[in-house]
């Protein structure tokens, strides 16, 4: 008996599959693979006048399928009729409507880009807009409760086809800044201070502006906050709010800006007063004095610039002038020294500067600081723990396949 069932399940699969091919649409191209559309998928044929009239007839029905449908082919079949236009909008209108907001926006674009005299240009950039904002303040697009993209890619996608197709309207400078919030949301600091630098260089007279140049400031601030293997962030974060405090005095934002100028300067002085004290325990005492000068420059009345002056007397007293010059300046000693070998240049050779244009060795009891600066001297990096990390920009998300296509 149960031989006997497999055959009767075939047939009625078989069946089955028989009525679902019958309502089905066979689509043949010379060329192309046969092609099996489904029920309402199928393409809807006419001129464009019977189209478009299809397409509202289904529209004001209520049936917004098969008004899609209509006015797909319609584009599809007379991109270059006086109704395409008007079609393409009310395509996008219908494709947001049902929530397919990707596709939507892929749609707008179609509006933007090959209709840019339609009407409702302006209202198409707005509408990708919108759409890009619902994607900047979204979640993570899941398959099966796994999560395979982040909106923020796409969001970065809406925004950027703004940019690039209305370069000078009134959603760009958003859209630009837009990008620069994306991006930094996905933790690619240099992506997104090149977007908001990109709106303050592009849009100087955009309130959006100041936003930008402040959040510059802000994402190295983070950073340096944060314990970034960038050893520049601190200065990049200086940079920033001191151009945004040059630019916008008058911003809301300028007093949080100064609180943040002067964290940062307790911040780099506290790291160069660490990294002087790890060369120190190596006993690399030519770089550890270096840091600790570049501390005295900083807070020189400060009690950690006192501790750093003590240590700098005690380790010339320990291992002398000579052995604590940077390679520059050793070099140019000996040079200077080989060539003049009277008594008074010979006096005049303890005391001679780097050529680079740094400070000169001085021999008073209140020199403190006898060695450049720790950017003058290339030869010594910071510890390994300091060094600067890459980063790269985000590759752009593939375009999707266009609902109009």
């Amino acid at each position: 008996m149960r031989s006997r069932s497999i055959p009767i399940f075939a047939v009625l699969a078989a069946a089955v599959c028989a009525v679902q091919l019958s309502q089905a649409a066979v689509v043949f191209r010379p060329g192309q693979k046969t092609k099996i559309r489904a029920p309402g998928e199928e393409e809807v044929s006419g001129s464009a006048l019977e189209l478009f009239q299809m397409a509202q007839s289904a529209e004001n029905s209520g049936d917004l399928k098969r008004a899609i449908k209509a006015y797909r082919s319609l584009v599809r079949k007379h991109p270059k009729d006086a109704l395409a236009p008007g079609a393409a909008y009310q395509f996008a209108v219908l494709q947001e409507k049902t929530g397919d907001n990707y596709r939507a926006a892929a749609a707008y674009r179609v509006v933007v880009d090959n209709y840019p005299k339609s009407p409702h240009f302006n209202e198409a950039i707005e509408a990708q807009f919108r759409i890009g904002e619902t994607f900047l303040n979204g979640r993570k697009i899941r398959l099966l409760g796994i999560p395979v993209k982040s909106t923020l890619d796409r969001a970065v996608e809406i925004f950027a086809a703004i940019v690039r197709s209305a370069p000078y309207g009134p959603y760009t400078a958003r859209a630009q800044f837009y990008i620069g919030r994306a991006t930094e949301k996905q933790g690619n600091a240099d992506a997104a201070v090149a977007a908001y630098q990109s709106v303050v260089e592009k849009y100087p007279n955009e309130s959006v502006a100041a936003d930008a140049q402040y959040q510059i400031g802000y994402i190295w601030f983070t950073e340096a906050r944060h314990g970034t293997k960038d050893a520049k962030a601190v200065e990049r974060a200086k940079n920033g709010f001191s151009d945004f405090l040059f630019r916008y005095p008058k911003s809301e934002k300028a007093a949080q800006a100064r609180e943040n100028l002067r964290l940062l300067s307790q911040k780099a002085t506290s790291d160069a007063f660490s990294i002087a004290k790890f060369y120190d325990k190596q006993k690399n005492y030519r770089a550890a004095v270096i840091y600790y000068n570049d501390v005295i420059r900083q807070q020189p009345g400060s009690e950690v610039g006192s501790r750093a002056k003590r240590r700098v007397e005690q380790l010339r007293a320990k291992v002398g002038d000579a052995a604590l010059q940077s390679a520059a300046l050793t070099a140019a000693t000996a040079k200077t020294s080989g060539k003049k070998t009277t008594a008074s240049t010979t006096t005049r050779s303890t005391r001679v500067g780097p050529a680079s244009g740094a400070p000169p060795m001085r021999t008073s009891p209140g020199d403190v600081a006898p060695l450049p600066p720790p950017e003058a001297d290339e030869s010594l990096p910071p510890p390994a723990s300091m060094m600067p990390d890459t980063t790269t920009a985000p590759e752009p998300s593939p375009s999707p396949d266009g609902s109009l296509e």
